[in-house]
């Protein structure tokens, strides 16, 4: 028998225990359900134990196979940190993924400043929602909204999370929105990634969770997509205020109650992992972009 286990079969078991689910492993691996299945029972047969109990509807991984995948686990994600370190060395590329409201409202209006300061410099953007697993995900740094808290990340706080009231001038004037309690008679854009309308009427128009679900209201899973609908006259949407300082110049939004900003929270925080030295470009990157925070919390 070879000293090694098949590697294929490595790679389909990792994916299948983290996924919890052949089938999701088969989309990750791009292969179908019967090859992940195969590979699994590759593995079991040269390690002569079960990994994986199987029924009609689904798969649960045995006593032994959480316990394989536990022993086994670190020592996959050194030959990924080790393999992307020396792939890395002559790597200029800079891939960075960030909350998509984020990537619109402000980055996009900054990028080309650091094109333009590291013009050899390579830089991928990508945005998306969801957390990103550095030890899956093609991924050198990421900005992430959240509290902050993650053991296995180093993180920096970019913008501290705040949430104010905002709609177009046209919706003002037309809803005679003077103070906070007036929202009771407007229609609220709730952003369900932020929600806080709830604390921020409760704090500044004094209503209480009931008075608040009484309020007309848009469920919208997209922030961008919310603070459009409020350019577009469609309500008063909450957002954070770095993301609403263009559409602000431009007169697509009012800030209805400048001295009503609720802190929450969240913010936004450039996270990589603490076990993964940067690479130069990447360094370059992340002190370019804290510097750019850093102007942004002095103006």
């Amino acid at each position: 028998m070879a000293a090694y286990p098949p590697m294929n079969s490595l790679r389909a078991f990792e994916a299948s225990i983290r996924l919890n689910s052949f089938s999701l492993a088969a989309e990750e691996l791009n292969v179908t359900p019967g090859a992940v299945g195969q590979q699994i029972k590759k593995l079991e047969d040269w390690l002569g134990m079960e990994l994986f109990t199987r029924s009609v509807r689904q798969v649960r991984p045995t006593a032994d196979g959480l316990d394989y995948a536990a022993r086994i686990g670190p020592a996959l994600r050194q030959i990924v940190d080790a393999s992307q370190q020396v792939r890395g060395r002559s790597d200029r590329s800079v891939r960075v993924v960030m909350p998509p409201s984020f990537a619109a409202k402000w980055f996009s209006r900054r990028m080309a400043r650091f094109l333009i300061d590291y013009p050899t410099t390579s830089l991928h953007v990508g945005s998306q929602s969801q957390m990103i697993d550095f030890n899956r995900d093609p991924v050198d740094i990421a900005v992430r909204y959240f509290d902050g808290c993650d053991d296995s990340l180093e993180t920096v706080l970019l913008y501290r999370g705040r949430a104010a009231a905002y709609c177009a001038p046209s919706y003002r004037d037309h809803m005679g929105l003077a103070k906070p309690s007036d929202l009771v008679r407007a229609t609220l854009l709730n952003d369900i990634l932020h929600a806080w309308w709830p604390e921020w009427l409760g704090a500044y128009a004094g209503l209480s969770m009931a008075n608040v679900s009484t309020i007309t209201q848009i469920e919208i899973d997209q922030t961008s997509m919310a603070i459009e609908a409020a350019i577009h006259g469609q309500g008063v949407v909450l957002a954070n205020p770095l993301l609403t300082d263009e559409d602000i110049a431009e007169g697509k939004l009012v800030h209805l109650f400048p001295e009503q900003v609720l802190t929450v929270p969240f913010g936004y925080y450039l996270v990589h992992p603490k076990n993964r030295a940067l690479r130069g470009q990447v360094k370059l990157f992340r002190d370019w972009l804290l510097a750019e925070a850093q102007e942004l919390a002095s103006d």
